[in-house]
């Protein structure tokens, strides 16, 4: 497929889970920007999935909101079959979605951990199960996990979400084996502290603390993210595989 310079991904069709808002949003606009055609998906979220529907199309380029949940392996499967089906193919899949239930260990409840762990590791595991088999047989493919410096250092009170996201890391060195031999990459991207929904929860003291351990002395924005996600979506990215980049500040 030849690339336009000014639009490297022009052509590509990318899905990206938890898109309605945070950094899901700032890629999905991204790549767009970059000429992908995007399926936004989004669980609860739809009137945000709407509005960005409408944000990307007023840059130029196509998009689709598709409510799935992810932690559903029926609903995965038909958000990769709806992609598909609507644009003709799959090239990218950003496998973002991800929920928090945050607690100690001594109080967290089995069900805070069942949720946390069905939606950030068996979704990603059930999207991308469902993106690789077109994939394998297009032989292209581009899978980028949102995984979290959470599964590289650990955080107190996440043993839930540290232990996803150390489960994204894993997954992503092992799918990168098996599927490189078809010309899909698959790598992870994990952020550090952003400007999120999830950021707003912290108390201001802890923000203060966590503020100052990371050597830039700022916390991100979901548009530190976005750039790095759409180079590891491109051509310029097609020999590396496997790999887990934080972008988090220098934290870890």
């Amino acid at each position: 497929m030849s690339q336009n310079q000014d639009k490297p991904l022009d052509g590509r069709v990318a899905v990206v889970t938890g898109a309605s808002r945070g950094i899901g949003k700032a890629i999905a606009l991204e790549l767009a920007k970059r000429g992908a055609q995007i399926v936004v998906n989004y669980n609860r979220s739809a009137e945000a999935a709407e509005a960005l529907v409408a944000e990307v199309e007023a840059g130029g380029s196509k998009a689709l909101a598709v409510q799935a949940d992810v932690a559903s392996f029926d609903d995965a499967h038909n958000l990769i079959k709806t992609a598909i089906d609507q644009f003709g193919g799959l090239d990218i899949l950003v496998n973002n979605a991800g929920i928090t239930r945050d607690t100690l260990i001594m109080m967290m409840k089995e069900a805070d951990w069942d949720a946390v762990l069905a939606t950030n590791a068996k979704g990603t595991f059930n999207c991308s199960k469902a993106a690789v088999r077109h994939m394998m047989r297009k032989r292209y493919g581009r899978i980028i996990n949102i995984t979290s410096i959470a599964g590289i250092i650990g955080n107190a009170g996440q043993t839930n979400y540290s232990a996803s996201k150390a489960a994204q890391i894993g997954f992503t060195k092992a799918l990168a084996r098996e599927v490189a031999a078809r010309n899909i990459t698959v790598n992870a991207v994990a952020p550090g502290f952003i400007e999120t929904d999830i950021w707003a929860d912290v108390p201001e003291e802890a923000r203060e603390g966590l503020l100052n351990m990371i050597p830039l002395g700022r916390k991100g924005s979901p548009e530190d993210i976005a750039p790095a996600v759409a180079f590891l979506a491109s051509d310029e990215a097609a020999y590396i595989t496997g790999q887990v980049l934080a972008i988090d500040g220098g934290l870890t």
